[in-house]
């Protein structure tokens, strides 16, 4: 039982350490730039909202087209 011990204290002793001076610097960020990050993420939400319209229109488009053929095809046989 006191191997397991020494060997989990020394196993998180340097972890700790290697936490600690993981070397990441502050953010220095102010409010100006969290609001202008989220003003370039609403701009993209915007756009790939009509995106995803067309591509289903398009997609249900290419679909009736297909089965309008289908249907022609069958007739003329």
């Amino acid at each position: 039982m006191r191997a397991l011990i020494t060997t989990i204290i020394g196993t998180i002793a340097p972890a700790t350490a290697f936490a600690a001076a993981n070397g990441l610097s502050e953010d220095n960020s102010g409010i100006f730039v969290w609001v202008f990050l989220g003003f370039c993420a609403l701009i993209v939400v915007t756009q790939v909202i009509p995106a995803v319209l067309l591509a289903t229109g398009m997609v249900k488009g290419a679909v009736s087209a297909a089965k309008g053929e289908m249907v022609t095809a069958a007739t003329k046989s």
